[in-house]
């Protein structure tokens, strides 16, 4: 198993950009499909972006495409998320998951709630003021 730690978080003003970073621990990270999932206060967590293992596949929470961007280096240990054009409904704590028993299109359409993959990191903030 890894073990995930996410970072990058922090307040930025509407319109304007961050990138998280999940740092992964393990051997086995290469064979892992990886995530990023938000929770709003007061919300269930929801997907935000899934990416295969070798990074052949993204997927996309429609509320994000065209403004977020899923990446990986295998080689690092490390999945980011580069976030664009943010706004105020951006603002929740983002979660990068990873799981080697599905892919990353399961990972996209699964039912909430949504915490049952193998691997998770503790969270970071994102706050989007207006």
């Amino acid at each position: 198993q890894v073990q995930l730690q996410e970072s990058g978080g922090g307040l930025v003003q509407a319109g304007g950009s961050l990138r998280l970073s999940c740092a992964a621990s393990g051997r086995t990270f290469s064979s892992y499909a990886m995530g990023w999932f938000r929770q709003a206060p007061g919300k269930e967590r929801e997907f935000v972006t899934a990416i295969g293992w070798n990074a052949g596949n993204t997927y996309y929470a429609d509320s994000v495409k065209g403004r977020f961007t899923i990446s990986r280096d295998n080689a690092k240990n490390t999945v980011y998320l580069q976030m664009n054009s943010l706004k105020p409904e951006d603002t929740a704590v983002y979660y990068c998951a990873g799981d080697p028993r599905i892919t990353a299109m399961a990972m996209s359409v699964l039912s909430a709630p949504i915490n049952n993959l193998d691997a998770w990191g503790q969270g970071t903030l994102v706050t989007v003021s207006s």
